[in-house]
């Protein structure tokens, strides 16, 4: 499989991943989920989209997707530091408590995956233009 489709799938997975985490947080009340949640994730995903759909195979692509995957890996951070999101906090008894903690695995593992692709994208760009 190529290095750009395997990366405009894990790109779009781990933008899926992060929106159903934003919810879970929303839901379990650790974000406000007003309308700051608003304007910050919908301009925020649509430059996702728009650096992995219609940016894909450029540098500014691969940029984008770097520097958003880079920071997807904070979120797994945030949530698993101090008491984390195991018995001792408050999600434990919770229902959707198994799906909560396994996006937050799988936002890590895509995350860097994702950061390894985009670096391997951004390696393999041509440094300069050639003439025509």
């Amino acid at each position: 499989m190529k290095n750009s489709s395997m990366l405009t799938i894990t790109s779009l997975l781990l933008l899926l991943l992060l929106t159903f985490h934003l919810a879970g947080d929303i839901v379990y009340g650790w974000e406000p989920g007003g309308l700051a949640n608003l304007i910050m994730v919908v301009p925020f995903s649509v430059v996702w989209l728009y650096g992995t759909l219609v940016l894909a195979e450029r540098r500014s692509g691969y940029i984008i997707m770097f520097l958003l995957s880079l920071f997807s890996l904070v979120v797994p951070y945030v949530h698993m530091k101090g008491k984390g999101v195991g018995i001792t906090s408050r999600l434990a008894g919770t229902s959707g408590h198994f799906f909560f903690v396994w996006t937050l695995l799988a936002i890590g593992v895509l995350g860097l995956f994702s950061v390894i692709l985009s670096v391997r994208g951004l390696w393999s760009l041509p440094w300069r233009r050639q003439p025509q």
